[in-house]
């Protein structure tokens, strides 16, 4: 689940494969400033595909010439990051 918190995105519940193409199209839908900080504190599972989604918002953003961060990323999704070797990619706050 994604929603608007100020000036950062809330994402919340799971980011795993079965909510993979929503999530993805809600970040999407949710760049609107020059800046977008997405806050993954409540995530509560993670899989690759949660990589995927946030490769996808990043994308998305330098399409539009805009960036993003993501703040209090889970452990489980830096732990995939390091495994598949795109932990500096990660735009992190």
């Amino acid at each position: 689940m994604i929603r608007k918190a100020g000036d950062s995105v809330e994402v919340s519940g799971a980011m795993t494969l079965p909510g993979a193409t929503a999530l993805l199209a809600a970040g999407r839908a949710s760049l609107a400033n020059p800046e977008t900080v997405f806050d993954l504190a409540a995530v509560t599972e993670v899989d690759s595909s949660c990589i995927a989604v946030v490769f996808g918002w990043l994308r998305e953003a330098q399409r539009l010439g805009k960036t993003i961060r993501i703040a209090h990323p889970p452990q489980d999704l830096l732990t995939l990051a390091e495994v598949y070797g795109v932990t500096e990619l990660l735009p992190l706050v």
